[in-house]
């Protein structure tokens, strides 16, 4: 890209133009608005940080960025949703009014505190984020909170959510061989 202040321009005529096709194709292909919108400011973040060689294939080049961030997104919120249905399989299960045993409680207690610790070692913002999203506020009131744009309010939850795995799943691997010991120890 050329130097100066040409780039700014360039970039803001290339968004004019561009923006409105590329929403559409993610909105085809999320079936999410919201959503479909946050990935298309990532779409063209990725344009301005990076842009392609030749100015006259950027269309292509957009295509292809999108369909790429379009197809993480939808992989993403499939694992997530496996996630959140055996969460909800696993409610459900306890609000039957079943009695949970002594071994289901400690383990209940020992995931309370292992995602009590990986919450601890998130940001202050990625923290701040996914307890509020946990507590049903909106995307406008996490933005108003986190003092963000409300546009990138479910890009920052998505990662957020996935450095909590992340975390999370570290934390479960290093945790898990001592709480193995700690049970074959006490007779489980």
């Amino acid at each position: 890209m050329e130097e100066g202040t040409q780039v700014p321009e360039l970039f803001q005529r290339l968004f004019r133009e561009h923006y409105p096709e590329v929403a559409r194709k993610l909105y085809a292909l999320t079936g999410d608005y919201a959503a479909a919108e946050d990935l298309a400011q990532e779409v063209f973040l990725r344009l301005y940080r990076n842009p392609p060689e030749r100015l006259e294939a950027v269309g292509a080049w957009l295509h292809r960025v999108l369909t790429r961030i379009g197809y993480d997104y939808l992989r993403q919120r499939s694992s997530t949703k496996t996630l959140l249905d055996k969460e909800t399989a696993r409610l459900a299960v306890w609000s039957e009014g079943s009695v949970p045993s002594g071994e289901t409680e400690v383990i209940r207690e020992w995931e309370k505190d292992v995602i009590r610790r990986v919450l601890h070692k998130l940001s202050d913002r990625d923290r701040t984020a996914l307890l509020l999203r946990e507590e049903g506020y909106s995307y406008e009131e996490i933005a108003l909170r986190l003092e963000v744009n409300p546009k990138i309010v479910g890009t920052l939850l998505a990662r957020a959510e996935a450095r909590l795995k992340k975390k999370y799943g570290q934390e479960e691997e290093r945790d898990g061989g001592r709480n193995e010991t700690d049970r074959r120890g006490a007779g489980f």
